[in-house]
């Protein structure tokens, strides 16, 4: 008996659910801007969400790369959709999965896996982004807990979360050492939620700002050992850049296909376009983009799945694919001319949509000094 290779499984079954559910509702779904609650529960029917974590623990037992397939497809899709549920297979999850309480996992965890809780990643702050060691937010100990104050924004799943993990700084002091993680379900007291900011691209992914204001949570609330907060962030950092280079290779791979669609549809001066040697060049110039996004990034994937430390790589996975991603989505509106600048088109969304990707698992620019340093600068 030939076994099936899961790789090869996930990519059909996703495909397919693409192709089927989320294509024929991408515009419509886009245009509503509102959390795609009814998409996400059957997203987490196919036990998606748990894709990272063990059978026994609730999960479905995959790795890196079949997660990173699974956002590729989705992101082919709606890149929004793509974007939530990166967030609540990894972010939004991981540290609750790796250092909460059983009963935090049985009141959080197990409801995310079956898409009836959903969380975020609460990192950025007004005036802290990159540059972590400005986290302002504070943890300070109580007897009993610990008493946040402080403001996050660009919040992933901010308005719709049911739970947050926060990175908050607890001692000024000791700066980086000073930095740990924290989980904060929605209803505490002294949380409050903005309304979701009017954004350019991926509409429904709801953002916004969320504020702490004296909110006391109990230590089993602090997420690994004092000071390991950004040890714990490095500890996934390589996986979140590796799945936003996965989520450009779907964007990549849906502004192609709808250029080339278009290029063999129009007719100018009396052939179609695909035939004008300008226009295969910008096409050639997409496929070449996207085989390479392919190779760095699952290069990273495996690299993971295997142990093995791969930063590097898949900083520069993410660098490249979504740097091709942006390219992909401008050509794909200049193929298509007027038409590109057409809501009634898919292009303007493939625009709008490739610069989310850009500030995701790092800029482009602290990518960049990072690898140069890397390579020996």
């Amino acid at each position: 008996m030939v076994r099936s290779n899961p790789e090869e499984l996930v990519r059909k079954t996703m495909a397919r659910f693409v192709d089927d559910e989320i294509i024929p509702n991408a515009q419509e779904t886009d245009e509503k801007g509102e959390f795609p609650v009814e998409m996400l529960r059957e997203i987490a029917k196919m036990g998606i969400f748990g894709i990272r974590y063990p059978k026994n623990k609730g999960g479905a037992g995959g790795n890196t790369t079949l997660y990173c397939i699974i956002c590729e497809e989705l992101a082919r899709g709606l890149v929004s959709v793509a974007a939530i549920t990166a967030m609540q297979c990894l972010m939004s999850t991981n540290f609750l999965f790796r250092f909460g309480t059983d009963e935090m996992r049985e009141t959080y965890f197990l409801p995310a896996m079956r898409g009836e809780k959903f969380g975020c990643f609460c990192l950025t702050e007004p005036e802290a982004g990159s540059d972590l060691g400005a986290v302002s937010t504070l943890a300070k100990k109580t007897p009993d807990g610990y008493l946040l104050n402080g403001m996050k924004t660009w919040v992933t799943n901010g308005p719709v979360a049911d739970f947050y993990t926060v990175l908050c700084q607890t001692d000024p002091a000791k700066k980086f050492k000073g930095l740990n993680f924290f989980f904060v379900p929605r209803n505490t007291p002294g949380l409050s939620v903005s309304k979701p900011f009017n954004t350019l691209g991926t509409r429904t992914t709801m953002m916004s700002e969320i504020a702490f204001t004296d909110v006391h949570i109990p230590d089993a609330y602090r997420l690994g050992k004092e000071g390991q907060g950004l040890n714990n962030l490095l500890s996934i950092l390589e996986e979140i850049r590796s799945m936003t280079a996965a989520l450009a290779i779907g964007l990549q791979r849906a502004a192609m296909d709808d250029a080339i669609r278009y290029a063999r549809e129009r007719v100018a001066f009396g052939k179609a376009i695909s035939k004008y040697q300008l226009i295969q060049a910008k096409v050639a110039n997409m496929a070449v983009n996207l085989e390479a996004s392919k190779l760095m990034t699952y290069k990273a994937t495996k690299m993971i799945d295997n142990g093995v430390p791969c930063m590097t790589e898949a900083s520069m996975a993410k660098y490249f694919a979504t740097e091709a991603a942006c390219q992909a989505a401008d050509e794909c509106t200049r193929i298509m001319g007027a038409y590109g600048y057409s809501m009634e088109y898919t292009a303007q969304r493939y625009y709008r949509d490739s610069r989310f990707l850009l500030n995701g698992g790092g800029t482009h620019e602290i990518l960049q000094t990072n690898i140069a340093r890397w390579v020996g600068l």
